[in-house]
């Protein structure tokens, strides 16, 4: 069953997601699998792509010049990147299961890992759009991928972790309210980090 999951994980959850998730509720895939087979290769997309765009046209925030930093601090923002992608793929899967007993869901850690990987896949995918670093593009590009990711997180937790439509609906919204908070405080804690000094200068 898990070779059917390895199948229907990557990209065929793009345009068959209903079938994914089914397929999903019907198995306990390995959490380690998961991760090692799919998850950390999502994760590392959108630091590679930003790092490439980056070096190469530097990131365009609005001035006439493009911001554009040297290698070694490129890498240094990169591995920030990745560890920040890493930690919120891993806390969410964790918040996610432990809502389970509240909503009548499974409490399958693969599963869990598994629906958090469909679900942010898109966003992994579409991170493609750091090749060119500017901001205003990167932003309608992620829009519209982000309302996707959100269909997928309403949709898949009733069908993948076996519980009713109405629970499931509450379980995402309360997913959805981890995520904003999270993303808020780590705004507010990168700025104040970079405002203490650590960071790279950027001259302005």
């Amino acid at each position: 069953m898990e070779e059917k999951i390895s199948r229907y994980l990557l990209f065929r959850t793009l345009y068959e997601p209903k079938i994914t998730f089914e397929v999903l509720a019907e198995t306990d895939p390995s959490a380690w699998r998961v991760f090692s087979s799919y998850s950390v290769w999502l994760l590392l997309l959108p630091p590679l792509f930003s790092w490439i765009g980056a070096y190469n046209f530097g990131w365009r925030l609005g001035a006439s010049e493009p911001l554009v930093l040297t290698p070694a601090t490129l890498t240094l923002i990169s591995i920030a990147y990745f560890l920040t992608l890493l930690f919120g793929f891993y806390s969410t899967a964790v918040i996610s299961r432990w809502m389970a007993s509240t909503y009548g869901a499974s409490s399958s850690f693969g599963r869990h890992v598994a629906l958090i990987t469909i679900v942010g896949q898109p966003l992994a995918l579409a991170s493609v759009a750091h090749l060119f670093p500017n901001v205003f593009f990167n932003v309608v590009v992620m829009i519209p991928v982000m309302i996707w990711s959100m269909y997928l997180l309403y949709t898949g937790i009733p069908v993948a972790l076996q519980t009713p439509p109405e629970r499931g609906m509450l379980m995402a919204s309360s997913l959805v309210g981890w995520l904003l908070v999270a993303a808020v405080s780590l705004l507010g804690l990168t700025m104040g980090l970079w405002a203490a000094g650590f960071g790279p200068a950027l001259g302005v």
